[in-house]
């Protein structure tokens, strides 16, 4: 009875040093069930020790149910436990399964045969999308412990990095090409004539610029992500900024100054925010419908009350439209419904991307609902600033 009090203070010990190494509770809580196992189990020749086991095994198991990953215990290949986070995974039936058949992978199998302790990736468990990492560690009696540890997350990230990282390489090779295109042929000691190298030279300007748009996007974006975790703290009339952003549109003569229609409380619409962010998304929002919408047709730029607590900013254009299923990419980074027409109107394809981000740096929120043939809006919902007290001076 002593030895197993010290085996098992042993093994606490052991699971202590674990979660300090490693910061994981769900690591800790396995070295302790497996420690414990192993102890219990180890002298089943011996009746007291036997007896003290079979009175231990029900606290094993509720350790292993106390786990948010998903646990199994395996005995001769078969599942004989599994806790409430793998039965939700994986389903009820594989308790009496053949563990190869219930996590459905076949180097899984290989790994419960080897106890190999080094993590496994398992897709496909609970969604085509999703990404287990499997690890297994070995009792006595040809049983194994075998746990999950989400890594979904993780795996999506490492696919949008790589997905950023080639489309912004293409985005910047296009026009990069047709500029070193472009300065070859003028290099020919056969000069073109004066028409022609102007109209190089203009090409090879738009090139540029676009370019120079691009990375200054690219820019914007990682500076809004690098401060997401930091709410604004600023107070910002979001009616006047809009007023203001509309007044700097309608004086680009682009051709579409003159369908700007502009709504907006007669008092301030306060919001907690980043000045230089808010008109960036501004800029961004009415810029598209501007591009996207039909000439002649209204763009209009609405500020309201969302009851006492938050303010709506929102951009409508009576353009084409977006059909339902392209909706839910539209915030993703380098999509676009028309690539040619986005391009040939000198879109970068960050923009509503840029404005996501800025709207939950604010804690708010963006939607997008589209009608084909009938036009866009675009809404952001951001808090309202905490009222401030007005301070009236002393009489004198």
């Amino acid at each position: 009875m002593a030895r197993t009090l010290l085996l098992s203070l042993l093994v606490l010990a052991g699971a202590e040093t674990v979660f300090v190494t490693t910061g994981s509770v769900p690591a800790a809580l396995v070295s302790l069930v497996v420690g414990l196992v192993a102890t219990w189990t180890s002298k089943r020749a011996s009746a007291p020790v036997a007896i003290a086991a079979a009175a231990s095994e029900p606290l094993a198991g509720e350790v292993v149910d106390a786990i948010a990953e998903p646990v199994l215990v395996v005995a001769d290949g078969t599942v004989t436990h599994a806790n409430a986070a793998a039965l939700t995974l994986l389903g009820d039936h594989i308790l009496g399964e053949d563990a190869r058949v219930a996590l459905r992978n076949p180097g899984a199998a290989e790994r419960l045969d080897d106890a190999d302790p080094e993590p496994m990736i398992l897709s496909g468990l609970g969604g085509r999308e999703r990404r287990w990492e499997m690890r297994v560690a070995a009792l006595s009696g040809n049983r194994r412990v075998v746990q999950l540890a989400d890594r979904s997350a993780a795996h999506a990230a490492e696919r949008m990095r790589v997905d950023f990282v080639a489309n912004a390489s293409h985005e910047l090779r296009t026009p990069l090409a047709s500029l070193l295109g472009y300065i070859e042929t003028l290099r020919d000691p056969r000069e073109p004539p004066v028409a022609v190298r102007q109209r190089f030279l203009g090409i090879m300007e738009d090139e540029a610029r676009r370019m120079q748009r691009l990375i200054d996007d690219l820019i914007s974006l990682s500076r809004i992500e690098a401060e997401q975790y930091r709410a604004p703290s600023d107070v910002v009339d979001l009616a006047a900024l809009a007023t203001l952003v509309c007044r700097e549109r309608r004086d680009a003569h682009d051709g579409r100054g003159a369908d700007l229609v502009i709504e907006c409380p007669d008092g301030p619409a306060e919001v907690a925010g980043d000045g230089t962010q808010l008109s960036q998304l501004l800029h961004n929002l009415v810029g598209n419908a501007m591009k996207y919408g039909r000439l002649g047709t209204p763009v209009t730029v609405r500020v309201e009350g969302v009851g006492s607590a938050s303010w709506r900013l929102t951009v409508a254009d009576e353009g084409e439209g977006v059909a339902p299923e392209h909706l839910p990419r539209l915030t993703e980074r380098f999509f676009r419904v028309d690539s040619a027409r986005s391009r040939s109107l000198g879109g970068t394809g960050l923009g509503l991307a840029i404005a996501k981000h800025i709207v939950e740096r604010h804690r708010g929120r963006l939607e997008i609902a589209s009608t084909p043939g009938e036009g866009t809006r675009v809404s952001a919902t951001l808090p309202a600033a905490a009222p401030r007290a007005i301070v009236t001076p002393d009489r004198v």
